[in-house]
């Protein structure tokens, strides 16, 4: 892999990342654009213990440009976009509309691929290993920053998700506070913790899903579930086999295998409800151990933590969507339309020949 550091015309950063040596990344941004400002503000909510990030100017933000306008496609003559280079493998820039900026963190932008037309479940493995490196470079990188405590790496995929920009691309957002959902898990590992000295809630349920019905796919270091309280109608969770904090801790067995096991959860989910219907829309999230602000879970450490991907789609059923109503908007209360042990079997059905 190699990495080139740039800048754009507004003075936010950009990184190519190829995937082998070639023409210098020497391309100039060529837009007259103003300095970045924004106003993004983190406030407590004392109730609930909530951060609640404010940005209002995310407001003007790009909207379903038409193809010809991508700001994600590079550069082509007169067409000018956030990346200046004719071609890229993967790039990685800071968000011109961040959520999270300055000492409240960062946000950055991924673009898979220069294909505006494709999507991660159409990349070669050689490709998804890059965007793989690509996430692990990052969250390097901006855990060094003195403003974030943990680096989150996404994709939205789908109109139905809310996804404002159709190129396939995701996000990294570096939170300045341990995330209320992250905050829960390390809750239930020390409370185990404290149960039995030695046990690892995250190694059990690992261990327990591995060899059962709602089991999806296992490789000789991944593994995927559908989990047994699954808040989505189609919900899975991949793991290593060996447990590691974050992204940077995987080994090479790890990253090597990674490509293959991903790509095939993502085919088997835009199969999940047959060929006639579009693309399947989903988020696809990175949970990593934060760096900091653990003191208040006594007995356990960042290492107790387990790196994994969570993938679910909000369709429940063809041309039907899951939306968040009354109990589960309302009150943090999930009904789950389709049954863990029915998803994981449909998911192992469309299976690849």
């Amino acid at each position: 892999m190699r990495k080139t550091s740039t800048r754009l015309a507004d003075g936010r950063e950009l990184i190519y990342y190829d995937l082998r040596d070639g023409a210098p990344r020497d391309a100039v941004d060529r837009r007259p654009l103003d300095a970045t400002v924004t106003t993004s503000e983190v406030r407590h909510d004392v109730l609930l213990g909530d951060d609640i990030a404010v940005a209002s100017h995310r407001q003007g933000r790009t909207y379903h440009p038409p193809a010809d306008q991508c700001p994600l496609c590079p550069t082509r003559g007169d067409r000018l976009s956030e990346i200046p280079d004719s071609t890229y493998d993967v790039a990685v820039f800071e968000n011109r509309f961040p959520s999270l900026a300055g000492d409240s963190g960062r946000c950055e932008v991924v673009c898979f691929t220069e294909d505006h037309d494709a999507s991660f479940a159409q990349l070669s493995e050689e490709q998804a290993r890059l965007v793989l490196d690509a996430w692990t470079d990052r969250t390097a990188d901006l855990s060094h920053l003195s403003s974030v405590v943990q680096v989150f790496p996404f994709e939205n995929r789908g109109h139905e998700i809310g996804v404002t920009l159709g190129h396939p691309h995701g996000q990294i957002y570096a939170y300045p506070f341990v995330t209320p959902r992250t905050a829960r898990m390390f809750q239930s590992l020390a409370a185990r913790r404290a149960e039995a000295d030695t046990a690892n809630l995250f190694d059990e349920i690992v261990e327990r899903e591995s060899a059962g019905e709602r089991l999806v796919l296992a490789g000789d270091h991944w593994v995927a579930f559908v989990p047994y309280a699954a808040h989505w109608p189609y919900e899975v969770h991949l793991y290593p086999r060996r447990r590691v904090p974050d992204l940077t801790a995987l080994d090479e067995d790890q990253r090597a295998e990674f490509p293959r096991v991903y790509l095939e959860l993502l085919r088997r989910f835009d199969r999940i409800f047959g060929p006639d219907e579009p693309p399947t829309p989903y988020i696809a999230a990175w949970h990593q151990a934060p760096f900091s602000g653990l003191d208040a879970y006594e007995g356990v450490t960042r290492d107790d933590f387990a790196l994994h991907l969570e993938l679910f789609t909000i369709r429940r059923t063809s041309g039907k969507l899951k939306f968040l109503a009354g109990s589960e908007s309302g009150m943090g209360v999930f009904i789950n339309d389709v049954p863990p042990e029915a998803a994981a079997a449909r998911l192992r059905e469309v299976a690849s020949a």
